[in-house]
């Protein structure tokens, strides 16, 4: 498959790059920096504003799947505006490249008890809220969208470097578990649960989530 992939050299972004071209697929990198991208045959890196969704548009008609891994930094001051103009833009592109969308967001939306969301518990980081409200928000905003082909995914609570180890569980809404212990995956494995839902979709207009 032919696959754009916005924020192909962040830490998520590069597994994602990484897992589809070890199964064939020609990717489309969108970055703000295309230095930061390993030159390969089946890479094609491309330098755009996520924040643009007209020049986004046209970099991603033609291709069969788009995939977003956008984050503007998590150290960045303003992420929750950053974070929510990207997403907004990304949205618009898609609708108007008549996109196939995969958005990688966060964990912070999940569930951990019926109407509570792991965001609002008192343990959540202060430093990461306004990254994960804003992908709460953009969340939000994609569950209006009725006729984009979209599906987003939740990393679980522990998300850690390291490549493919296989055996995670998918879930829907909800944190999962292992044991009492929030589970976790490696970088690797969530690579391979987007490319899976890529190459075999099964979560139309729906948020998904795995882990351990």
């Amino acid at each position: 498959m032919k696959i754009a992939l916005i924020g192909a050299s962040g830490f998520v972004g590069t597994a994602i790059l990484n897992e589809a071209v070890s199964r064939g697929h020609h990717v489309t990198a969108i970055v703000r920096d295309v230095s930061k991208v390993a030159a390969h045959p089946q890479v094609t890196a491309v330098a755009v504003d996520a924040q643009d969704s007209q020049a986004l548009a046209k970099v991603l008609k033609g291709h069969d799947r788009v995939i977003s891994a956008y984050n503007p930094g998590w150290s960045a001051p303003d992420i929750y505006d950053q974070y929510l103009k990207g997403a907004s833009a990304i949205v618009a592109a898609a609708v108007a490249a008549n996109s196939w969308l995969l958005v990688v967001g966060g964990a912070g939306s999940l569930e951990v008890a019926p109407g509570v969301q792991l965001v609002d518990t008192p343990e959540f980081p202060a430093e990461w809220k306004q990254g994960a409200l804003a992908a709460r928000d953009g969340l939000t905003a994609l569950r209006r969208e009725t006729t984009l082909d979209w599906r987003f995914v939740s990393p679980p609570v522990f998300l850690e470097p390291g490549e493919k180890r296989g055996g995670y569980r998918l879930g829907a809404d909800q944190v999962l578990f292992s044991g009492e212990q929030p589970a976790g995956i490696t970088v690797g494995d969530l690579a391979d649960g987007v490319l899976n839902e890529a190459e075999k979709p099964a979560h139309l207009r729906q948020r998904f989530t795995l882990g351990y």
